[in-house]
């Protein structure tokens, strides 16, 4: 029998999420935040980022060091009803594995630094990765909205969780 964490790579940061976010930052993000986001990654990866200029959006994978503790299990969103949500779908650091992802707008790169729409990181927060976002691929037909299904102003809290701006 093998030992898995013999053989787990450990994750490494390829640069940094720059925002405006120094001591809090907001619930979700949000398309029309005020202030400067980028993604500033080592330069030797500076080559690689010229097809990532084609698509739209990009995932960002990041390490939640900076993100205040609960020690709970679930939380409930200011945009439930009553609802507990486990710590799994929340951006904890009381989770295994604390990492968070988020899915922003590429605005457009310069050298080593990514120009992206508001996320709700803060000033510093290590990148592990990024990726394209392929609407074909991430869009998919048959997914639910699991706990969300249950609630009666769905379309309403749907926005909330977006962080797309709406009048309440």
């Amino acid at each position: 029998m093998s030992n898995f964490s013999s053989n787990f790579h450990i994750l490494k940061s390829i640069g940094h999420i720059h925002t405006p976010y120094k001591k809090k930052a907001p619930y979700q993000s949000v398309d029309v935040a005020k202030g400067s986001f980028k993604l500033i990654l080592d330069e030797k990866y500076e080559k690689g980022l010229k097809e990532l200029e084609k698509f739209t959006y990009i995932y960002i994978i990041y390490y939640l060091d900076k993100v205040q503790r609960s020690n709970q299990l679930t939380l409930s969103p200011p945009w439930a009803n009553n609802s507990e949500i486990g710590v799994f779908a929340s951006r904890s650091p009381d989770r295994p594995n604390p990492i968070g992802i988020s899915v922003v707008k590429l605005i457009k790169i310069e050298k080593n630094h990514i120009y992206i729409s508001g996320i709700d990181a803060f000033d510093g927060t290590s990148i592990i990765d990024i990726k394209p976002y392929i609407k074909d691929l991430d869009s998919k037909k048959d997914a639910n909205y699991g706990w969300l299904d249950g609630e009666e102003n769905q379309d309403h809290i749907n926005l909330h969780i977006k962080g797309i701006p709406h009048k309440h």
